[in-house]
């Protein structure tokens, strides 16, 4: 590890050192230098002292920025028009837009249940499903073939699900129980208030 560290720093070294010579020769040390370093981290041990260095944690503290610099850098470029460019190119990808769904599907769930909650939202969601434009959708939708076909898929598959027949079952036992029970109570008084008047 020594080694590897001690390669990695004098390859810096060199390189600064060519860096601040005179102009004239810095031209082609430069590119000489520059060569040499990148043909030495594209050996195995160079990449090796990079990893050391990258996971000692003195290193890992000097390269975390502040956050709020982060956050600006990052507003800023998503902002832009560049950025926006980028992200319109990128989501017309499938294989992208299925990582990026999958990437933030947790916090997604999350913000669906806490604007749930939210009041505000909820009254926005209502005008929304108010909206006569809305109804006459939804009404389109749920008379639709496809949708149809869907509800009908939905119901057959939760149908023949085990644990659905265990749950209808059990309802199924519970209601008969119910009605044999209060039809025996029925027959008892019924049945009692047939002595009292034969008495």
């Amino acid at each position: 590890m020594a080694r590897a560290k001690l390669l990695f720093f004098s390859c810096i070294f060199l390189f600064l050192i060519v860096a601040c010579a005179p102009k004239e020769e810095s031209e082609g040390n430069y590119e000489k230098t520059k060569n040499m370093v990148v043909d030495i981290l594209k050996t195995d041990e160079g990449k090796k002292a990079l990893q050391e260095m990258l996971a000692d944690e003195k290193t890992k503290e000097l390269l975390i920025m502040n956050d709020d610099v982060v956050k600006a850098t990052i507003k800023q470029t998503l902002l832009s028009e560049d950025g926006l460019k980028f992200w319109n190119e990128q989501f017309k990808d499938p294989k992208f837009v299925e990582t990026f769904a999958k990437s933030i599907q947790e916090q997604n769930k999350q913000l669906q249940k806490d604007l749930m909650k939210d009041p505000d939202y909820q009254e926005a969601m209502i005008e929304i499903l108010q909206d006569p434009e809305m109804e006459k959708q939804l009404t389109k939708l749920l008379k639709s073939k496809e949708y149809r076909k869907h509800l009908q898929t939905v119901i057959i598959e939760t149908l023949e699900s085990p644990l659905y027949k265990t749950q209808l079952m059990e309802i199924l036992t519970k209601v008969v129980e119910e009605v044999i029970k209060s039809g025996k109570a029925s027959e008892d008084s019924g049945g009692q208030g047939g002595s009292e008047e034969s008495e």
